[in-house]
């Protein structure tokens, strides 16, 4: 798994646990939190596909 991948996904779990808390809370700040999931999600996505294409690139060889 690519270090950035990594990060993302860490960042992902972190948010959504920073977002059910605040909802929990009755706060609305959560929002922004299950933003900040979605675009740490897409940023793991994108690096665990980049990943994936350049070993099957190298293995095509």
């Amino acid at each position: 798994m690519p270090r950035t991948a990594l990060y993302a996904s860490i960042v992902l779990v972190l948010a959504v646990a920073a977002a059910v808390v605040s909802f929990v809370q009755g706060n609305w700040l959560g929002v922004v939190w299950v933003l900040l999931a979605g675009v740490s999600s897409n940023i793991a996505w994108f690096h665990l596909r980049k990943d994936r294409q350049a070993k099957a690139a190298a293995g095509g060889r």
